[in-house]
């Protein structure tokens, strides 16, 4: 879905700037120049960007511990 439509920007974009390194809503905007025109859609590119990085910080915190570990 188009999240920005001044700069042609979708969701698939951000959470591709974001699987590439970009770690914050700041970085994506510069890396895809989303909400850089009028504003409009800064909220939910926001809304993505918190979306995607938690969805990464869940996935790593599950492999911390494979399945067959037992904690002490």
């Amino acid at each position: 879905m188009y999240v920005c439509l001044c700069q042609g920007v979708t969701d698939g974009q951000i959470r591709e700037a974001i699987y590439e390194g970009c770690c914050s809503y700041r970085d994506v905007r510069e890396t895809t120049g989303v909400a850089s025109q009028c504003g409009k859609c800064a909220c939910v590119a926001k809304q993505v960007v918190r979306e995607t990085l938690g969805n990464i910080q869940s996935a790593q915190v599950g492999l911390a511990y494979p399945a067959g570990f037992a904690t002490a």
